[in-house]
């Protein structure tokens, strides 16, 4: 039996196919979701308290750093979403092979980003 395993890895070194990538930002964007979840519902709830938090809000969502971390966080749900149509068609055995598999991964991108832009224009 060959026991030439390596004794250190550098996670830097290891290039990761694009089907990789997407799946581990799918695992980034669910845990930041999932972190800022508590935030978020906070500002909903002030929001829907009176008329003067929810001017309050708004004008902190008129801030062009907030409209950015707004942004990011769309961009986050996006991608999760996208992310989760694409493991739901994997779980029915719908692009399993190498090259679907390789193309969806490139669409997830493509989408969240470009739906991502839309929004993004349209806040802003």
């Amino acid at each position: 039996m060959n026991r030439h395993r390596p004794v250190y890895l550098n996670l830097f070194k290891i290039r990761l196919p694009l089907p990789g990538v997407v799946s581990i930002m799918h695992r980034a964007s669910g845990a930041l979701l999932f972190l800022l979840l508590p935030l978020l519902l906070y500002l909903l709830q002030l929001s829907l308290a009176s008329e003067q938090d929810f001017a309050q809000v708004r004008a902190w969502f008129s801030l062009p750093l907030v409209k950015l971390f707004l942004i990011g966080v769309i961009w986050g749900y996006l991608h999760h979403f996208c992310m989760g149509l694409r493991y739901l068609a994997l779980d029915f055995d719908i692009g399993v092979d190498l090259p679907q598999a390789r193309f969806s991964a490139k669409l997830v991108l493509v989408v969240s980003m470009v739906a991502t832009a839309l929004i993004g224009a349209w806040l802003w």
